[in-house]
């Protein structure tokens, strides 16, 4: 932009110099967004320190946002409330005389609970609670135990309702009805490998098998958990219907999950509701402190030009629609090492996003290729939040299941790339129910 102080190559520097140089001294992520804008602000005769607040708040007044914090309570009302016990005795009369049976149910719960929660860091707390302890008595290995936990939890964030759905339609304005579509099958497809891999696993390491279930235990499995099941059924069908926004499906979401809680599994006391809203205030404050920040960062990318410049190069090299979008998926794998998924998309998908559009990628397979790149993220260190919080549960330290956690990863990068390959995979549900959504 003309009239500016530093050119957009100066300004990227210093962004994106400090940014990491504060990663690598270990300030948190949210931190470092802000510190690193600071420089430009006092630099840049045009701006000043406050904007770092102005576009924080600004980030913030989004109604859409405000599903974050009800997912999140939905997801701990569900913990507190008894839910989670009906979906878990339900997975196992499905699956636990697969082999491995413990793992296998580890999974199939964790698909369940994505699709009421949206949350894989919800996800993870709670199911290395859950199973950690109990594969280990059963003589899992920790590190198989650990790595299955933490990369079954990224499915909250690829299957519908996910909180990464909300936040990429809100910021790069895609529809959500189509995002919660899109997520179904590639959902379906990852949540499958993963159960491939522990059955793989179970016969190599000689883990346990549960007895199979019988016809009558699976019915009453499923007549118990028909009120959970039914979350989803709500909350992704009322949003594509058009019944409701996504903002209000998740306030369903929560009136529905304590009637549930209280009235009808009466497994939560007014004591259980408090630690639920307390927990849920930590974990939203975090998570949307983060959205602020980098919409500042983000901000300042866009006032000098700095994507046009980043992507300049990158055009010339005359990737086709499957080039374009291996790269945006190595993009996003990468990033998501370093930076937690929400900043990531404020960031890098405004930056990626003309360049996918100039070859023809649909908005809505964009942003599946970004949100499930992202995830493998949450189990790839450095920052790997899921596998640290697996690992902090188990009380070991992350190196010790890191050779397990990419194995179990290879499998979900063939579905990686069949997606890039195929948009169909992607594209057929909100093509089929909902193709005015992609307009």
């Amino acid at each position: 932009m003309g009239g500016n102080v530093l050119t957009a190559v100066q300004a990227a520097e210093i962004l994106f110099g400090v940014f990491f140089t504060l990663l690598v001294l270990r300030v948190p992520v949210a931190v470092a967004l802000g510190l690193a804008c600071l420089p430009i602000l006092l630099i840049e005769p045009r701006l000043s320190p406050m904007m770092l607040a102005q576009e924080t708040f600004n980030a913030y007044n989004s109604f859409i946002l405000l599903a974050v914090p009800f997912f999140l309570l939905t997801a701990n009302l569900m913990n507190i409330g008894g839910i989670t016990d009906r979906l878990m005795n339900f997975s196992r009369s499905l699956v636990g005389h697969f082999p491995g049976g413990l793992a296998q149910i580890n999974v199939v719960l964790s698909f369940f609970f994505a699709g009421i929660s949206g949350s894989s860091t919800a996800d993870a707390a709670s199911q290395s609670k859950i199973f950690i302890e109990a594969q280990r008595k059963e003589g899992y290995d920790d590190s198989f135990s650990v790595a299955i936990t933490a990369v079954s939890a990224v499915l909250a964030v690829i299957i519908p309702p996910s909180i990464l759905m909300i936040v990429w339609g809100g910021v790069l304005t895609v529809s959500i009805g189509a995002l919660f579509l899109a997520g179904v099958i590639p959902g379906l497809l990852i949540g499958l490998v993963q159960m491939g891999t522990v059955h793989a696993y179970a016969k190599a390491r000689g883990y346990p098998t549960y007895p199979r279930a019988t016809l009558a235990q699976v019915v009453t499995g499923f007549i118990v958990s028909i009120p959970a099941l039914t979350t989803p059924l709500i909350i992704v069908g009322g949003k594509i219907f058009g019944w409701f926004t996504a903002t209000e499906s998740a306030c369903i979401a929560v009136l529905y999950a304590g009637f549930l809680s209280f009235f009808i599994y009466r497994e939560m006391d007014w004591k259980g509701l408090l630690n639920a809203l307390g927990d849920t205030g930590r974990l939203a404050g975090i998570t949307l402190f983060c959205v602020g920040t980098a919409s500042c960062f983000g901000w300042l990318l866009a006032f000098y030009q700095i994507p046009e410049v980043l992507l300049s190069g990158v055009k010339s090299w005359g990737m086709g629609s499957i080039g374009t979008g291996f790269f945006v998926a190595l993009v996003f794998l990468v990033v998501g090492c370093f930076l937690d998924a929400i900043p990531a998309i404020i960031i890098v998908g405004a930056i990626l996003q003309p360049l996918t559009l100039g070859v023809g990628i649909d908005p809505v397979h964009f942003a599946m290729i970004g949100i499930i790149s992202l995830a493998f993220g949450l189990v790839t260190p450095p920052y790997g939040l899921c596998l640290m919080i697996a690992c902090s549960v188990a009380g070991i330290r992350m190196s010790a299941a890191l050779k397990d956690t990419c194995l179990m990863l290879l499998p979900m990068l063939t579905v990686l790339g069949l997606i890039i390959v195929f948009p169909s995979i992607v594209m057929v549900l909100p093509n089929m129910i909902s193709p005015e959504s992609l307009r």
